[in-house]
């Protein structure tokens, strides 16, 4: 499984975080823009994935909801301002638990052969918000997600 890194300097708002994939960047690309792939990998395998709104180009809103076993509900939301395929994209991120807290999101993918460097450039309105981002457990969630794009892109490269 790819192994993440994270650059999470104190005092900062911003969270650098860096993997190798073992798949060409059209298909992370592909993983990261189609619906039906995105949620067959974003956030952690004990939420059921539901996708209420996925426009995967400049302007296209996007929301995901995640739902417990216990029936709750956790939904995120955004914008995309920039996509360009198969190199970038850059996008608003809200967690609607806590509302007005918007963080700015670039994804690039660089190829690296046959395989793609994914790396995401989080920037937050505050250190505080950046901090509650950590504290939320965001780097278990995040390396779940990577692990299950992983999966998800040996498949992809199998068909």
């Amino acid at each position: 499984m790819p192994k993440t890194e994270y650059v999470i300097e104190p005092g900062k708002q911003e969270i650098v975080s860096t993997t190798i994939l073992d798949a060409p960047r059209e298909l992370v690309f592909k993983a990261y823009t189609d619906p039906k792939l995105f949620a067959q990998w974003w956030g952690p395998r004990r939420y059921e994935i539901k996708i209420d709104k996925f426009d995967s180009r400049p302007g296209g809103q996007w929301r995901v909801v995640h739902r417990g076993a216990d029936g709750a509900e956790y939904g995120f939301r955004g914008v995309n301002h920039d996509v360009v395929a198969p190199e970038r994209i850059c996008a608003t991120f809200e967690f609607e638990g806590v509302p007005g807290h918007v963080a700015l999101q670039t994804a690039t993918f660089e190829a690296v052969g046959n395989k793609t460097r994914l790396v995401a450039h989080q920037v937050f309105q505050s250190v505080m918000d950046r901090d509650g981002m950590v504290a939320s457990g965001m780097e278990e969630g995040a390396n779940e997600s990577i692990e299950r794009l992983a999966e998800l892109l040996e498949k992809m490269k199998a068909r």
